[in-house]
């Protein structure tokens, strides 16, 4: 049970803190949040492709695969996989499929969101 409490209080600390850069460059830069998230996805790219993501996301679980940057490390990680099963293939087929169910899961739930609330006009 303890052990439990742990990795959650470390994966609510790890997304804490992946939350509080992306709002001190939000803050501090004239980045729009747009590029920022761009830039988390394409850091979890890089990190995972030369490995030091993956041994992150082990000590830090949610807290490091739920942002995005864990996105961008969950697309890495399928181009690999696919790479190595289809050969060259798998550049173009590795990133759709690892990305398939997030993307599905997020259509899914926006859909619901979208079915049991009302939306307010602009202006």
């Amino acid at each position: 049970m303890m052990q439990v409490f742990l990795k959650l209080i470390i994966a609510f600390l790890v997304g804490g803190a992946l939350s509080v850069v992306a709002q001190v460059l939000i803050d501090k830069t004239k980045l729009t949040p747009a590029r920022i998230l761009v830039g988390f996805v394409v850091l979890g790219v890089f990190l995972g492709a030369v490995g030091v993501y993956g041994p992150f996301a082990e000590f830090a679980g949610a807290g490091a695969t739920t942002p995005l940057s864990g996105f961008g490390y969950f697309i890495s990680k399928g181009v690999r996989e696919a790479v190595d099963e289809r050969g060259a293939l798998g550049i173009f087929t590795g990133a759709l499929s690892a990305a398939a169910l997030g993307t599905t899961a997020a259509l899914f739930f926006g859909l619901i969101a979208a079915l049991f609330t009302r939306g307010k006009p602009r202006g």
